[in-house]
């Protein structure tokens, strides 16, 4: 049964480690959330390791300075671990490719320097998914007919972010991983290595130094990334309900739905819930 928390200081004597999801969760593509900022920041000081774990399909290089730019402290964070990290090394052990890449020119620093060549799904070798092209308008169904070619000629894709969609601001935008699902059903492979996948843990739990798995606390707003990683890697986990599935968990005042919350909730085994993150 999942329990309801006020703040996340409230969990803080039973853990060490936080491993913390990103867009949703400390910002919305637009601007920084202060209060989960300001409980991260407490987090680091008072308790241990704050590792942000995203889906981004970028290096944590890029990432970070896009969480600059966002006006996330870096108070607030001890490292950050990408799923474009861990994509990398499938993208260099396929290179020189030619891959087909689908995805927009601000993820390029996924590529650099893995000496890739690129063409179209006639020709490429594999593909390469980090999200729609024009990330605002496109939708997967965009991409069917090029996909099916893909899978007609049995290319592997790999995706750089699993993510389904995320929230911009007010609005849900379609991710990799939603191409990477229609890919699937055309009867296309796919390889993805970020959330609910091990690899990206693997990284995380490394850059948090050794430490027993029931000491670390799991934060995210997804059900199918963050609550079902944190199940598979055995890890207690924290649904913040005023992410992705706003919709889902909180009722029209804005507040959570105890009922409506528990049977979202239970496929997941998820151990804590709260409205928003705050310390």
């Amino acid at each position: 049964m999942t329990t309801l928390v006020s703040g996340l200081g409230e969990l803080a004597g039973r853990y060490d480690v936080l491993l913390c999801d990103v867009w949703g969760v400390i910002h919305n593509g637009r601007e920084a959330f202060p209060l989960a900022c300001e409980a991260l920041i407490r987090w680091r000081a008072e308790v241990g390791p704050v590792i942000l774990i995203s889906n981004a399909p970028r290096p944590q290089d890029s990432v970070a300075i896009q969480l600059d730019g966002l006006g996330v402290p870096r108070a607030a964070w001890t490292a950050v671990v990408t799923s474009g990290d861990v994509s990398r090394g499938l993208l260099a052990e396929r290179a020189p490719g030619p891959a087909w890449r689908i995805g927009p020119a601000k993820d390029d620093p996924l590529y650099d320097g893995l000496g890739l060549t690129y063409s179209g799904p006639d020709t490429a070798a594999f593909v390469a998914c980090s999200g729609p092209n024009d990330e605002d308008v496109e939708t997967p169904d965009d991409y069917r007919a090029d996909l099916a070619i893909a899978a007609g000629r049995d290319l592997t894709m790999i995706c750089a972010n699993p993510d389904l969609v995320v929230q911009r601001g007010d609005t849900l935008i379609y991710c990799a991983g939603a191409l990477a699902q229609l890919y699937e059903r055309l009867g296309g492979h796919v390889v993805q290595a970020g959330k609910p996948f091990a690899p990206i843990y693997d990284l995380a739990l490394e850059r948090a130094g050794a430490v027993d798995h029931a000491r670390v606390l799991a934060v995210g707003d997804g059900l199918l990334t963050d609550l079902t990683g944190a199940k598979v890697q055995g890890l207690d986990a924290l649904f913040v309900a005023d992410g992705v599935h706003a919709a889902e968990a909180l009722d029209a005042a804005g507040a959570i739905d105890e009922a409506r919350l528990a049977t979202l909730l239970a496929p997941y085994e998820t151990a804590f819930a709260i409205r928003s993150l705050t310390w």
